[in-house]
């Protein structure tokens, strides 16, 4: 029975150690070096931005009808309007929100610049609140003043800041959780799912929290206090953002999808008239580089698209999202600015009324001149 020597590593040896635990770390798409994940290192930092967002969001709208129509005067089938409107977008900014997300800007530089803009158009909503020369003055017995066009553009001002922090928010705050575990390893699939359970248990709270004591505060104390706190509660969840930053896996935008797929059609009209290539092997196989989302193997299915992948002589190997601005992009922001715009024009082309000669309630009606209130 032989018995080998227990020898010390050589030097040689100790070298290739480092190395063999770089290559072994994941790798994220467009980041070329080794990403190092903290896992629940980051974690208070995500999850306490999380939830400070949540309260402070939720806690801002939770109660904005019941605002409208007693600081604001303003009647309340306009006000359920003007909401419904505000909702509507805001349930529609994501869309917008992840696509720029996924495709240019990254999951931590949309969740920033969102952030930052959901603070100021807290910080603009509790100013409406605290400051006189921001809301009509209060009712008295024989008058009841709407709000001037100056108050309702600040009132709408916090709106549109408030869309567009949702906008990027919403798609982003649960994947960026997701992104600071190791998917390949099995401690990092555990995490990612004790991640998402704290994520809905602090959606939870948040909601219980607004709807108790948030409300209580606005409607009972004040409204200046009732929506500072929210303020301040963004203003910690930004805080705790950035705090944050130095643990963070960023991944990197891999371009937009819709420009791949626009210029395969373009290529396989512009090569209709090529014969069809009958093996696969001779069709052009780009170089997969994303490591997030697996490449789909080939099929026999939209054969009519084979000839996309036809080499020819004139073909020539370029990035194809260098340089690119996506229509898609350009569409659905053009729309974005239209729905913005008849949302303002909706909260001036209706005015208010009393019907019984002063002293009842007030009615809706639509003007189709120039904008005017009552």
């Amino acid at each position: 029975m032989e018995v080998e020597a227990m020898l010390p590593p050589s030097q040689e040896q100790r070298k290739l150690v480092p190395d063999q635990l770089k290559q072994k770390q994941q790798h994220i798409s467009g980041v070329g070096v080794g990403v190092r994940y903290h896992g629940w290192k980051a974690m208070p930092y995500v999850i306490g931005n999380e939830t400070c967002e949540r309260l402070g969001t939720i806690g801002t709208t939770a109660n904005l009808l019941v605002y409208l129509t007693t600081v604001f005067h303003i009647p309340s089938v306009r006000a359920a309007t003007l909401l419904n409107v505000f909702s509507g977008t805001t349930n529609l900014a994501p869309l917008l929100g992840a696509f720029l997300c996924d495709a240019y800007l990254g999951r931590y530089a949309t969740l920033a610049a969102a952030s930052f803009t959901s603070f100021l158009g807290m910080l603009l909503l509790t100013l409406t609140a605290a400051l006189r020369s921001l809301h009509p003055p209060s009712c008295t017995s024989s008058s009841c003043q709407g709000p001037t066009h100056s108050q309702l553009a600040a009132l709408l001002a916090s709106f549109a800041f408030l869309v567009l922090g949702a906008g990027g928010i919403r798609p982003c705050n649960l994947a960026f959780g997701a992104d600071q575990f190791d998917p390949g390893t099995a401690a990092g699939r555990r995490g990612i799912a004790s991640f998402f359970n704290w994520y809905y248990f602090t959606f939870t709270i948040a909601m219980m929290v607004s709807a108790t004591l948030i409300i209580y505060l606005q409607s009972n104390i004040n409204w200046a206090i009732g929506l500072a706190v929210p303020t301040a509660l963004m203003g910690l969840s930004c805080v705790l953002f950035f705090m944050g930053t130095r643990l963070y896996v960023r991944v990197r935008p891999d371009g937009s999808p819709f420009t791949s797929f626009a210029q395969v059609l373009v290529a396989a009209t512009r090569k209709r008239r090529l014969p069809a290539p009958a093996p696969a092997d001779d069709l052009f196989d780009p170089p997969h580089r994303s490591k997030l989302v697996a490449k789909l193997a080939y099929t026999d299915q939209f054969r009519w698209l084979d000839k996309a992948a036809a080499v020819t002589a004139e073909d020539t190997v370029v990035d194809l999202n260098k340089g690119r601005v996506d229509l898609f992009y350009l569409v659905v922001g053009a729309m974005a600015a239209a729905n913005l715009g008849y949302f303002v024009a909706c909260a001036f082309w209706y005015r208010s009324k009393r019907t019984d000669g002063g002293g009842g309630e007030l009615e809706m009606e639509f003007d189709g001149g120039a904008p005017a209130m009552a």
